[in-house]
């Protein structure tokens, strides 16, 4: 990867394509099959280690996707006020790394469940185990950076980390450049990650984007709800 071509093909052109497919993937598949836009949820299987585990990994995702995204695309103004670059790094290690192991370990049950009970197994199609392993190894990798990060308290690392997802998000292909001499554990944590969402439009990980929308629920207008008994006396009156 050292390679300045190969750099850019991976760390430059790579991430476009993947986030054109997650975007113009999930169109196609809510246009054309909408009724295959879930999660597939084996609890009718067999419930055991399922609540256990779904909580421990969605909770501890949940707050690795925040602190990704706060962490990352945060601008500097809003956080060089309150933390130095070895402060953030440091809160982003603590945070990410106790978040990251609660996922894990759920997801690592997940995976057990679904892989030794027959039934489930039965029921289970390839791209729903392949997902959920890289998946995990996904969070592996990001587990395995915490160390790495310790070794690097300098922050250079991670403002040259921060630098490059912002230059993605804002169309600047030039930050490639940033990736050459980062450490490969890094690069391959970014390659798995944009990875997971070229696959997302053709898995059940579709579903993450109604876990977005319910944000709409925040907005939306009140219900009118009324009961049965209200019901009965209004129609009795007209």
């Amino acid at each position: 990867m050292s390679n300045p071509y190969v750099n850019t093909l991976l760390f430059g052109i790579y991430p476009y394509l993947c986030l054109a497919v997650l975007l113009l993937g999930s169109l196609i598949r809510f246009d054309r099959d909408p009724y295959t836009w879930k999660s597939d949820s084996s609890q009718m299987l067999r419930a055991g280690w399922l609540r256990i585990g779904s909580n421990l990994f969605h909770y501890g995702i949940l707050v690795v996707i925040f602190g990704h995204f706060v962490g990352f695309l945060a601008p500097h103004w809003m956080v060089d006020w309150a933390l130095s670059p070895i402060a953030h790094q440091l809160l982003a290690m603590v945070v990410g790394g106790i978040a990251g192991a609660i996922a894990i370990i759920g997801l690592t049950m997940l995976i057990w469940r679904r892989l030794s009970d027959p039934r489930i197994r039965l029921n289970s199609r390839k791209w729903d185990i392949a997902v959920v392993l890289m998946l995990w190894c996904q969070l592996a990798l990001g587990l395995l950076t915490v160390p790495l990060s310790a070794s690097h308290m300098d922050g250079v690392l991670f403002e040259t980390l921060t630098s490059y997802v912002k230059g993605i998000v804002t169309l600047d292909v030039s930050v490639a450049a940033l990736m050459i001499d980062v450490p490969l554990t890094y690069k391959l944590h970014i390659l798995l990650g944009f990875s997971l969402f070229l696959v997302s439009p053709f898995t059940r990980m579709i579903h993450i984007w109604s876990g977005a929308g319910t944000l709409a629920y925040l907005v939306r207008p009140y219900q009118i709800v009324r009961t049965r008994k209200k019901i009965i006396k209004e129609s009795a009156r007209s």
